[in-house]
């Protein structure tokens, strides 16, 4: 019990007024066991026993790996209870008491031996900057406007393309910029969603000794969770700015221009960590908005309503049973008449164009991150 209770000792329950706001905002509540208003009241009779009270055994909250950490429960509590902290909480409990799903488990082991969560060699992290015009931290001992390319644009393929395209429109700019290459590792963000704070902390002093050690002033990030990881987790103040956001900046200062146009209906679908966790909506419409010839139209569930691609929280790795979120996110476009999703996050990027796949319409929409937009634009 005292373990328990140090987990959640910085949350007070007493706000929760069991509306169940939280449970009907969960975009999993149809198809998972988790309940984010049944948890608060369970964890909650943990601080105030009462002699009616049920048994709980806290060893038993399997569903917590199905959360996602979109937030849309924690942004929509009208009493800013934090149920989303309660699930990371339970997770660093389960994790405490070796209670983790055998994917996760692999996750979190190859992030501590490999830096990344595929398990693949640190050797080949910056493999896809070859023959590419990237200047490394190494060698020149500073590195004061950093690109993060993030483990997903390091060594996925398909997200390959979007550090790729980021290189060209930096390039193109005449931006200044560094990447760490192969010394690069983990934000950690996932990580501390999943609870594992002991890993979250060693990642956290890894990349703050780097950014110390080459003199980083600014931090340009490929992905939203990089982005929330440095800006919110990491304790320190950093200037860490999402791509979309320096390049709206590049844009109104007259050193991004467009010329071809891209002739297409393009929507948006926000990601949870640029969106709801950070509240950054009108920089990625604008870069869009911005490309000559584009149509932009809006999904009915969009900005602060959007919903989840279904990839954050670790469930990259941990699969929940039933319809995908990110086929709700491709039937949501086509209603608008939409040609191109554009996404801003790798997770995105890889779960929505899985999807457009399995569902068999890679004849009728696609899906292209805002980097490769802007790259084919200029």
């Amino acid at each position: 019990m005292m373990e328990v209770a140090e987990v959640f000792k910085k949350l007070d329950f007493n706000l929760c007024m069991q509306c169940a706001v939280c449970s009907g905002s969960c975009p999993l509540y149809m198809k998972s066991k988790l309940n984010p208003r049944k948890l608060m009241l369970e964890v909650a009779y943990l601080f105030y026993p009462l002699s009616i009270n049920p048994p709980i055994n806290i060893q038993q909250k399997n569903e917590v790996w199905d959360c996602t950490t979109c937030s849309a429960c924690s942004s929509r509590c009208p009493r800013d209870a934090k149920p989303l902290d309660v699930i990371i909480g339970l997770r660093s409990y389960l994790i405490e008491s070796g209670l983790v799903p055998r994917t996760i488990v692999d996750v979190l082991d190859s992030i501590f031996k490999y830096g990344n969560p595929w398990g693949l060699s640190r050797n080949k992290r910056s493999e896809w900057a070859r023959d590419l015009k990237v200047k490394y931290a190494s060698e020149k001992g500073d590195a004061s406007t950093l690109y993060f390319v993030c483990c997903a644009a390091s060594y996925d393929l398909r997200a390959q393309n979007l550090a790729k395209a980021t290189v060209k429109i930096l390039n193109s700019a005449n931006v200044d910029f560094f990447i760490l290459g192969n010394e690069e590792t983990c934000c950690g963000n996932e990580i501390y969603s999943l609870g594992e704070k002991g890993l979250f902390e060693e990642l956290v002093n890894t990349n703050l000794e780097l950014f110390e050690r080459y003199n980083v002033q600014e931090i340009i990030t490929t992905s939203p969770h990089c982005f929330n990881a440095f800006k919110v987790r990491y304790g320190k103040n950093l200037d860490a700015r999402h791509y979309t956001t320096f390049f709206v900046y590049l844009i109104d200062s007259g050193k991004l221009k467009f010329s071809r146009k891209i002739e297409k209906v393009i929507t948006y679908h926000d990601s949870c960590f640029l969106g709801r966790h950070n509240n950054i909506y009108e920089d990625p419409r604008k870069i869009i908005e911005s490309i000559p010839g584009v149509k932009f139209v809006e999904m009915t569930r969009s900005k602060k309503k959007s919903i989840c691609c279904e990839g954050g929280g670790g469930r990259m790795w941990h699969e929940v049973p039933g319809a995908r979120l990110s086929e709700m996110r491709v039937k949501d476009a086509l209603a608008v008449g939409a040609e191109i999703i554009a996404t801003a996050c790798p997770f995105c990027l890889m779960t929505i164009e899985d999807s457009i796949k399995t569902m068999g319409l890679e004849d009728k929409i696609m899906v292209k991150d805002i980097s490769e937009l802007v790259a084919e634009a200029l």
